[in-house]
Order: structure tokens, then sequence, then C-alpha cells
């Protein structure tokens, strides 16, 4: 394998270290912000749930006035029972005896569901009150660990960006502009080996005489289908046994264009 060859898979190597960092950063900063959304909304659920006891308590009241104001009708009907002297007022007194009785046994009967609603409804917030403490409880635990996790990383991630400098300076300028061109199109992956005549870029199997220019090693090979540039990546048991790759020049990054998509 020429050389320019080795330092871009080294290269590619480096960009994929890097990727790998910055997703797991991602993936820190992402689970705390899962873990602060599912609070807001337990939050909302708690506020929801706290306006309805709110609105159910000014109904409980209500009906407790509507009540006590049928009772009170009830006994002043009965007080002027004594005073009627028409049958006329007689009946209409006991009418008004009865609707007054059916009306408080009603509103007794409401009021009893509001106390059994009411108390649901409490043990609901006190529930999820609870559940709210601990997970924010939690959430800050995680917070902590998050932010030690994200401070090791960012530091590796540092260190390794500095060895990517040096490994790109040493990588001709045009096979560079290429390479992160194809970076850019290829989200993140530019190099990619040859396993069993499939490109492990796009998963395509090459034709016969390219998989052989690319075992050779002697030039620039491009994926015909995703324009990746390919090397050969032989098998465990080749690998041990030394097989030697074969060596040639190198093709200039100018002769090989890339296709547009």
């Amino acid at each position: 394998m020429n050389e320019d060859m080795e330092k871009l898979i080294s290269l590619q190597r480096i960009d994929s270290e890097i990727a790998g960092f910055a997703q797991a950063i991602a993936k820190c900063e992402a689970d705390t912000v899962k873990r602060e959304q599912a609070i807001l909304d337990e939050q909302e659920k708690l506020a929801a749930l706290k306006t309805k006891i709110t609105l159910l308590t000014e109904k409980q009241q209500e009906n407790q006035i509507e009540h006590e104001e049928a009772e009170v009708r009830m006994k002043e009907s009965q007080n002027k029972m004594l005073l009627v002297q028409t049958s006329r007022e007689h009946q209409a007194l006991l009418k008004e005896i009865e609707d007054n009785k059916k009306l408080a046994k009603s509103t007794e009967e409401r009021a009893l569901q509001f106390i059994e609603q009411l108390d649901q409804l409490g043990k609901e917030v006190e529930a999820l009150e609870a559940q709210c403490a601990t997970e924010q409880a939690q959430l800050a635990e995680v917070k902590q660990k998050a932010a030690k996790e994200i401070k090791r990383l960012n530091t590796s991630k540092k260190g390794v960006e500095g060895e990517r400098t040096e490994k790109a300076a040493a990588v001709p300028p045009q096979l560079l502009q290429r390479y992160d061109k194809l970076m850019l199109k290829r989200h993140g992956l530019a190099v990619v080996a040859v396993k069993d005549s499939v490109c492990m870029g796009c998963h395509m199997t090459l034709p016969p005489q390219q998989v052989n220019e690319v075992l050779k090693g002697d030039k620039l090979n491009l994926c015909p289908t995703c324009q990746r540039i390919l090397y050969y990546e032989a098998p465990e048991e080749e690998a041990e046994s030394g097989t030697p790759e074969a060596a040639g020049e190198t093709l200039a990054p100018e002769e090989v264009p890339l296709a547009e998509e």
C-alpha cells in the first residue's frame, strides 16, 4: 500500500474517533435533556391535577351553598304550613317542601361524590409530587455525572484533534481537499475497506477488475457507487500469515475526478 493511502486511512481512523467522542458527548447531553423533559411533563400533569382540584372545590362549595339554601327554604315552607288557610296554599307549600327535599337529597349525594373525587385527586397529586421529587434528585446526580463525563470526553477529543491536525498536515493538499469533500458528502466516512469484493461504505459489490486494483494498492481507487476512497483490508488469517501487499506509484488526486452527485 502506498504511503499516501496509509496517511488517509490513519486520518479516517482519527476522524472516526473524534466523531465517536462527539456522539458520546451528544448522548450524555440528550440523556439529561430527556430526563428534564420527563420531569417537565410530570409537572404539567401535576399543575393540571391541582387546577382540577381547585375547580372541583369551587363546585363543591357551590353545591354546599345550594344544599343549605334548599334546607332553609324547606324549613320556611314547613313553618308557613301552620298559617295557611286555604287548600290551594297548603298544596303549594307541600310542593315547595317536596321540591326542596329532592334538591337537598341530590346536593347531599353530589357532596359525597365531590369528597370521593377530591380524595382520589389528592392521592394522585401526592404520588406525583413524590415521583417528581425523586426524579429531580436523580436528575441532579445524573447532571453531575454527565458533566464529569463530558469534561473527560472533551479533554480526550481535544487531544485527538491535535493529532488530527498533525496527520492532516502530512497529507498532500489536493488529496486532503478530496478527502475533506468526501467527509462532508458521505457523513464522516471518506475512506473505507473492501471486504469480499464489497465496498464497506455503500455495501455495493465492486467489479472484479477494480477489486484487483484495490488489492494492488498502487493507486487511488474510488467506489463507482459512493465515490469513497477504497483500500484492501486483508482477512485475519491472511494478515497473520504476513502476506506482503503490492506496492507502486501513487496516482495524483487530479487524475481521478470525484463524480458530482
